[in-house]
């Protein structure tokens, strides 16, 4: 059965639902997702996930640790907690602290995105049916990296760096 997503307008109040696969390819149809930022607790390494190749977007791609859309109904840190539990295999109930907002605009999508941070150094038991690897990445590291990360996971980078968090 196909997943159904809230949508919302530019002010992010609820205006309705639509299927996934509407979405997907109609950036008109804002809605949501939850990310979760995951350090590694000597504030020097990123864990981040490399996208199933088999994924409809950026297959292959480095990305956010999690990061997933939210369920019809569901808040940004509910959504956060689910995913870092389906993606990870965490427990959800770990601290989670809330970082920012930002938004997704492409000509495949359109996402609200609330982001969230964990420290954790797992261990990890990530979906394999979504995830090819996750690991930890030193902060001296990324630059060499990036042309294997997706465009959002960019944006997040440089949005950590000018607020200080990693």
């Amino acid at each position: 059965m196909e997943e159904f997503f809230d949508i919302v307008d530019e002010h992010d109040k609820v205006i309705g639902t639509a299927p996934r696969s509407h979405c997907h390819g109609d950036p008109s149809l804002i809605h949501r997702t939850a990310h979760v930022v995951v350090l590694h607790p000597d504030g020097q390494r990123i864990l981040l996930q490399k996208r199933s190749i088999t994924k409809d977007i950026q297959p292959g791609k480095w990305d956010t640790a999690v990061g997933g859309h939210l369920a019809h109904g569901e808040t940004y840190e509910d959504g956060a907690r689910r995913e870092m539990s389906e993606e990870l295999g965490l427990p959800r109930d770990l601290p989670l602290k809330f970082l920012f907002r930002s938004e997704i605009r492409n000509e495949i999508e359109s996402e609200n995105v609330g982001v969230f941070l964990l420290v954790s150094e797992g261990p990890f038991a990530f979906q394999q049916e979504e995830i090819d690897e996750v690991r930890f990445f030193p902060r001296e590291e990324l630059a060499t990296h990036a042309a294997d990360f997706t465009p959002n996971l960019q944006r997040e980078l440089a949005e950590l760096h000018v607020r200080g968090i990693f």
